[in-house]
């Protein structure tokens, strides 16, 4: 059986402390969500990439067989498409000839790598918008226990007769724990809301950032089987022997 004077104890505690840390305390997390929203949107921004330029310059680079330069180039891109083309690239030239499955292989891992660099830090926007309402529910919690000890002190501090007195009394400690309760439960609310809706969308972006990078994994193994590009992975390995 549970001991009684801990209950108490935890009970004493959370009268004390109120429900107002843990409105404190969902005003942080949604300060903290707005920053941690506003950072990954501009690293995904960083990471995503004009797809329309990044073919053109492949089919400027590759169609003339100048792989190395092109993997050079694309290995300083800032974004996810670019550095997985890469990846490709500069496995064809360590190898000296080109294994198309090989190839696709070390691209592949290179997407993984990326959507893994990405998205984790996207967990944590996650984990807050679904959990933000149980949080303002603690603190609803709270508040109820406060109504009660406040109407059980009320009862006990009146005689009998005085029912009106004690109602009175008691009534506006009741209703102000009543009522910071309620707006522990609404303001947990309002915190999951928007992180839930930034996180949505911020997975929509790097979705689209993703997509980009099996484009332009697509693109440079179709490039690398011409001609032009097999002769220089070829040349590329006896200059480098």
């Amino acid at each position: 059986m549970s001991d009684p004077r801990a209950l108490d104890a935890v009970k004493g505690l959370m009268v004390e402390l109120g429900a107002g840390w843990v409105l404190w305390l969902l005003f942080g997390l949604s300060l903290w969500s707005a920053a941690r929203a506003a950072e990954r949107w501009v690293a995904l921004g960083r990471a995503s990439a004009d797809l329309r330029a990044l073919a053109e310059r492949l089919h400027e680079l590759l169609s003339a067989g100048r792989v190395r330069e092109a993997a050079d180039e694309l290995s300083a891109a800032p974004s996810v498409a670019a550095r997985v083309a890469a990846a490709g690239l500069r496995l064809a030239l360590s190898e000296g000839e080109l294994s198309e499955r090989a190839v696709e292989r070390a691209m592949e891992s290179r997407v993984a790598l990326e959507r893994e660099r990405l998205e984790a830090p996207l967990a944590a926007l996650g984990t807050l918008g679904n959990n933000a309402p149980f949080i303002g529910l603690f603190g609803t919690v709270i508040g109820i226990i406060q109504a009660f000890e406040e109407l059980g002190h009320g009862a006990a501090g009146h005689a009998p007769e005085g029912a009106a007195a004690v109602a009175q009394v008691a009534s506006s400690g009741v209703m102000y724990a009543l009522s910071e309760a309620l707006v522990a439960t609404a303001v947990g609310i309002a915190v999951a809301l928007p992180a839930v809706a930034l996180f949505n969308a911020l997975q929509r972006r790097l979705d689209g950032v993703m997509a980009g990078a099996e484009v332009a994994s697509k693109l440079t193994l179709a490039y690398l089987a011409t001609r032009a590009c097999r002769e220089a992975v070829s040349r590329a390995s006896r200059e480098g022997a």
